[in-house]
């Protein structure tokens, strides 16, 4: 897998996955000069199934408060929970996606103004309104401004191009510090294929998803029910293992588009081209997630649990997810204290099937390694060497189970005074 594109590279991710046109904008909203963020991301060849399939598998898991929009939906799915509420649909020719900052959830006008959302952009394009997308995070029960968005409309639209990535990015950004791009290449047969992806999220983050967006594309030639499959499993490893503060989201979404423009030999079943492509996009929900933990509201570190020798993946998935989730945990790793016992405790609260005598934790980072438990009891160690490794920015905490092959790994931050501060007054 070859990266493309990253954090910090001035290039179009999605120009890199499907070379199709994308603009965002920050807008404000007259008198309190709210800030909104608005992208439009015109994808065209995408097949007519393939949107609604994804975000029937990714929207609504977490939360029984959602944002408005279902009841608008042309294409809604009798399977979606009353979490879902964000307007979606599909047409064979033509895929628009158009995000605003601000949740419109618990509004009373929350799926009139979402569906408004959505005869904008389709006029702004020149297209059928429920070929439209919305996508929302923000303040819950905040009266979303329309009139910022339908005055701004005409021109995003003229500014759409194949290099307005980025400008995509910094647009759904909120207390997030940095944009959260990625994209890489791979070969399958003879073709180039590529996958790019943007995603926003700091705050209110906890599995499964989060308050977050996150948008994929790739021009594969791949079936509905194998990407569906593949997005499904990428998330589950990926996004569905991230926990910034504990707090799920009445908002969030996932999305991925494939317009077939690699003219590779379309995958249609579990073959080795399916892994490979499994194993990139993979990648790329993985960079992307680890970008989000890392920018968590006020976080200074990013955590990775990485769990080993677990008799199964549910094992091991439980305990890396109540270590990264563990406020004890956190607070400690922003004091650079190698406070091992809050991980076993995390472990012990966990629920697992697990033997505590056989586990062994770790520390590690850049500088290096510190071990501090070998079968469930404390060795040894240096304070001034395991200080040093938790000083890095990028921590790793390593448990091991002795109890079989299967690992997982979750991604986290640090607790920090900011993070009191910035939610202490989020909304005033």
């Amino acid at each position: 897998i070859e990266v493309v594109a990253a954090h910090g590279a001035f290039v179009n991710v999605h120009t890199h996955a499907c070379r199709q046109p994308v603009a965002g904008a920050v807008l404000t909203a007259e008198p309190e000069r709210e800030r909104i963020g608005v992208v439009l991301h015109r994808i065209d060849r995408v097949d007519a199934q393939l949107l609604a399939h994804q975000l029937t598998a990714f929207f609504g898991q977490s939360h029984a408060v959602g944002g408005a929009g279902v009841g608008v939906a042309a294409v809604a799915d009798d399977r979606l929970c009353a979490a879902v509420r964000d307007i979606f649909a599909c047409d064979k020719n033509r895929r628009t996606l158009y995000k605003v900052l601000r949740v419109n959830a618990c509004n009373a006008d929350g799926e009139k103004k979402a569906w408004r959302m959505c005869e904008i952009a389709g006029e702004a394009l020149g297209i059928d309104p429920h070929d439209v997308i919305v996508a929302s995070t923000g303040v819950i029960g905040q009266i979303l401004p329309i009139a910022p968005i339908e005055n701004a409309a005409p021109a995003l639209a003229a500014l759409l191009n194949e290099n307005g990535s980025n400008m995509a990015a910094k647009a759904i950004m909120t207390t997030d510090t940095i944009e959260k791009e990625c994209a890489v290449k791979i070969t399958l047969g003879d073709k180039e294929v590529r996958i790019g992806g943007i995603s926003k999220g700091s705050g209110m983050i906890h599995p499964n998803m989060a308050t977050m967006l996150c948008f994929v594309t790739t021009d594969c030639a791949i079936s509905v029910p194998m990407l569906q499959k593949a997005i499904k499993a990428a998330a589950d490893t990926t996004f569905n293992m991230i926990s910034v503060d504990g707090d799920t989201s009445t908002n969030d979404t996932l999305a991925i588009m494939a317009n077939g423009e690699a003219e590779n030999e379309e995958i249609t079943e579990e073959n080795e081209a399916y892994k490979t492509f499994l194993e990139a996009l993979t990648a790329v929900c993985r960079k992307l997630s680890m970008m989000m933990a890392g920018d968590g509201e006020g976080a200074t570190k990013l955590l990775i649990c990485k769990t080993t020798g677990a008799k199964d993946w549910e094992t091991a998935k439980t305990v890396a997810k109540s270590v990264i989730c563990s406020s004890l945990l956190k607070a400690a790793m922003f004091g650079e204290d190698a406070n091992w016992g809050r991980v076993l405790c995390a472990i012990g609260y966990a629920g697992a099937d697990i033997d505590i005598n056989k586990v062994d934790v770790s520390f590690k980072s850049a500088y290096g390694q510190v071990d501090v438990c070998v079968n469930g009891a404390g060795i040894n160690f240096s304070e001034e060497e395991a200080a040093k490794v938790l000083h890095e920015k990028e921590i790793t905490i390593l448990v091991e189970l002795n109890s079989g092959d299967a690992e997982a790994e979750a991604f986290g931050c640090d607790l920090t005074y900011d993070y009191v501060k910035i939610n202490g007054d989020y909304r005033t």
